[in-house]
C-alpha cells in the first residue's frame, strides 16, 4: 500500500481539509481503516472502506477550525491500518475484528505523528520599526495565522515512520 498525503494549507477559525491516496499495489483487495488520537478536531472521510487491487483510494482529512495556535509539541497522530480480505469483499464487510491482530492476521500499520513547524523564523528587529512608524501587528495579534501541511510520499505500509504529517506556523 503507498500513501500520499497532499498539501493544504490551515487557517485560524476555518476548517481545512487534504486529502489522501491510498494506492493498493498488490493484487489482493485490501482494506483500511484511519484512526486518529484527536477525533474532535479531525475528520476523516472514509474512515474505513476497500481499495481494489492496482486501485487508489481518496481520504480526506478535514481539520475543524481552531481558535487559537496549536501548542507545542503537537501530539496529535494518525494511525492508518490495513489487511488483505477476501476477493470480492466491500465496504459493508469491513468490521473492526478485521484489524485486530489475533489468529496470526497480519494487520500494516503506519504512524503519522502531527508536527507543528515555523514557516518564518521570528525577526530580530520588528517590521516597520523605524523612528516615526510603529511596529505592524504580529500574525499572532491579528489572527491571520496559517498552517501549511508538508507531505511525503511513503512505498511501504512496514515502513514506520514518527514524523509525517508538518504543520508550518506563518
Amino acid at each position: 500500500m503507498f500513501f500520499l498525503l497532499r498539501n493544504f494549507i490551515v487557517e485560524l477559525r476555518r476548517q481545512s481539509s487534504c486529502s489522501m491516496q491510498l494506492t493498493n499495489k498488490t493484487e489482493k483487495y485490501v482494506a483500511f481503516k484511519v484512526k486518529t488520537t484527536n477525533p474532535k478536531k479531525y475528520c476523516v472521510r472514509p474512515n474505513s472502506g476497500i481499495v481494489l487491487p492496482g486501485s487508489s483510494c481518496n481520504v480526506t482529512v478535514t481539520m475543524q477550525a481552531q481558535k487559537e495556535a496549536p501548542p507545542e509539541p503537537c501530539r496529535d497522530k494518525f494511525l492508518v491500518q490495513s489487511v488483505v480480505t477476501p476477493d470480492g469483499t466491500t465496504s459493508k464487510d469491513i468490521t473492526p475484528e478485521m484489524f485486530n491482530k489475533e489468529d496470526g492476521r497480519v494487520v500494516n500499520e503506519f504512524k503519522m505523528r502531527v508536527i507543528y513547524i515555523p514557516a518564518n523564523p521570528p525577526s530580530p528587529v520588528p517590521e516597520g520599526s523605524e523612528e516615526g512608524t510603529p511596529p505592524r501587528a504580529s500574525s499572532q495579534e491579528n489572527g491571520n495565522q496559517n498552517f501549511e501541511e508538508v507531505s511525503r510520499s511513503l512505498e511501504d505500509t512496514k515502513e514506520k515512520s514518527s514524523e509525517v504529517c508538518h504543520f508550518s506556523v506563518a
